[in-house]
């Protein structure tokens, strides 16, 4: 007893008992710390990703309508609609049948890339209603001008208009639930001509929402301008008043973040304004947002009570093995630092080091995938820049062929007719090219073919031209449509305003890695400053020369680099040649391609 009364008094068990008792307070008030600290910083980045999940639904809904909407102005902007909704009275049956057949046509080509789409109608003003289904046939029971969507759009006066989700009862034997964009068409003149209707099948939308939760509980649903439900997954449990939202508390939070007390616990409400009437809510319930975190920090401080007392028993054994994984661990770190991101570091040692080296490997592998999803990002931002350029191609040449095939027709010139819409045709399936960025040589020369033979054919003797490019560069790929809008600025600002016959050569000749193109007029040139501000970008809101050429070299360079794209040589009276220069990459088919 006395021994052990002098061993409890000694200065080392004082030190150690001392030690013990701060270290014991240390981890326990850190433990206290952490967990309140963590709490809030689970609770702040589950917020976070919440509102940034709830953001992308919300940007996913409006690329949607947006590009119904988009469908909605094709229609109204449509010559044919505009045409068939302002006469009030046909020559005859055959004409209305014809017009009606006309229109049908259109708007059932509007529905083949969109599958979602129920229906795209008209219903005129003037009595008239077609629509993109020919099967379809108005309910004799329902007058349309009594629907809500039709109401709406007339009092919108030319803006879009959303509906929330219903059941479709304005056609005979279908009733569909679908979401409905409905417009008011107005004619060139601004006389109101009828309603256009796009419904979209409500199983898309729900699609889109039914997968995605916000922890165990949380969900999305949408509400409307009205207050509402437009989306739930519990939708029938809100018709049965089962479920509950705080719809008015969402209606005045434009664009945030709320808590409110609902069903027996507390949840987070994140709300984001769509911009066309609806509001995307998430809901999350805050008792699972660091519900997992209180387990985590009792196990940590427990395992650090654990922890102390091994390493107070077994310091010196277990230094080394500590050690070891640390300075492994250090020296993966130090490759990490010099950009070295597909090591892997053992998971072995004891538990913290493995731990910390298991969260080493998942932060190196996020680093990597972000590296990769980063690199992915940039060239989907190329592929949709690329694809916007090649958009802007100016559609003109078109409606002017489609003139000039009409004007044949009316003259009976049966031949030509039937010789430029099958040049039409060839151009267009060439420069469709199944979808593909890159198309052969062979197919884009194809394709500047007919556009040069319909072409001559407006201009007869004033317009002649010279193809001559080897088979051997013909499998070379590059951007489709590139040599139009060269030989379109040719023959409208050179050889047209020229005096005489024109003549335009298309050659190739390949330069080490690069392949030049080389698109050469007699036309009436230019002088340098003209040339100088050819590749320059117009002023806003003007169009003029360049513009067709400046788009292709945008494309040349956007898709190769900036080493690549256009270049001119041109002298007054003496006609234009025109560069365009990319590298030579093979095509798979190893030809060329119609």
């Amino acid at each position: 007893m006395a021994r052990l009364r002098l061993r409890f008094r000694s200065i080392q068990t004082h030190m150690a008992l001392a030690f013990t008792f701060l270290i014991l307070m240390t981890i326990l008030a850190m433990s206290v710390a952490s967990y309140y600290l963590t709490k809030e910083a689970v609770k702040s980045n589950v917020q976070v990703y919440t509102a940034e999940l709830v953001n992308q639904v919300n940007n996913n809904i409006r690329a949607y309508v947006n590009g119904m909407k988009d469908m909605a102005e094709l229609a109204a902007g449509s010559y044919v609609v505009q045409n068939f909704l302002s006469i009030r009275q046909f020559a005859d049956a055959v004409e209305e049948s014809d017009y009606r057949e006309l229109v049908s046509d259109f708007l059932g080509s509007m529905m083949v890339s969109r599958t979602d789409i129920s229906s795209v109608s008209i219903f005129g003003y003037n009595g008239q209603f077609v629509s993109g289904r020919k099967d379809l046939e108005l309910n004799p029971n329902i007058d349309p001008t009594t629907l809500d969507w039709y109401q709406k759009a007339r009092e919108a006066a030319g803006r879009h208009v959303i509906s929330p989700p219903h059941v479709q009862p304005v056609f005979k034997d279908r009733y569909p639930w679908v979401v409905s964009l409905s417009l008011e068409l107005a004619g060139r003149d601004g006389e109101k001509l009828g309603i256009l209707l796009i419904d979209l099948n409500f199983s898309v939308l729900n699609d889109m929402l039914r997968d995605i939760h916000l922890g165990p509980r949380g969900y999305l649903f949408i509400v409307d301008s009205a207050g509402n439900i437009v989306y739930h997954p519990q939708q029938q449990l809100i018709y049965s008043n089962l479920k509950t939202e705080l719809i008015d508390r969402v209606l005045e939070t434009e664009n945030g973040i709320f808590t409110g007390e609902q069903d027996g616990g507390r949840r987070m409400y994140i709300v984001k304004d769509s911009g066309f009437g609806w509001k995307i809510v998430g809901v999350a319930y805050e008792n699972e947002l660091v519900g997992n975190q209180r387990q985590l920090q009792l196990s940590v401080f427990l395992l650090g009570i654990v922890c102390i007392v091994i390493a107070v028993a077994l310091s010196l054994l277990l230094s080394r093995r500590i050690i070891q994984p640390i300075k492994r661990l250090q020296m993966s770190m130090q490759e990490v630092e010099k950009g070295n991101f597909d090591i892997h570091v053992p998971v072995s040692g004891t538990f913290e080091t493995s731990k910390l080296a298991h969260a080493f490997n998942i932060m190196v592998g996020k680093i990597r995938e972000l590296m990769w999803q980063i690199v992915q990002d940039q060239e989907q931002k190329r592929k949709s820049e690329l694809n916007a350029l090649q958009a802007q191609i100016n559609p003109h040449f078109l409606y002017n062929t489609l003139d000039s095939i009409i004007w044949m027709a009316e003259c009976n010139r049966n031949r030509e007719v039937v010789q430029m819409t099958s040049a039409l045709a060839k151009l267009f399936r060439a420069s469709i090219s199944k979808g593909e960025e890159l198309v052969p040589v062979g197919t884009e020369i194809i394709h500047i073919e007919n556009y040069l033979k319909i072409q001559k054919m407006r201009y007869k003797d004033k317009l002649d031209y010279h193809i001559d490019v080897d088979d051997a560069v013909k499998h070379y790929q590059t951007i489709k449509v590139i040599l139009q809008p060269i030989v379109e600025n040719a023959i409208y600002h050179g050889i047209k305003k020229k005096k005489g016959p024109g003549l335009i050569t298309i050659t190739a000749r390949e330069e080490g890695t690069d392949l030049i193109l080389q698109v050469s007029d007699n036309g009436i040139g230019m002088d340098k400053e003209t040339l100088r501000m050819l590749l320059e970008p117009a002023p806003a809101g003007r169009e003029g020369r360049g513009v067709g050429v400046r788009n292709v070299h945008e494309r040349l360079q956007l898709y190769f680099g900036k080493s690549y794209g256009l270049s001119f040589e041109s002298r007054p009276g003496e006609g234009t040649t025109a560069f365009l220069r990319f590298p030579k990459i093979p095509s798979a088919a190893g030809g060329e391609t119609a």
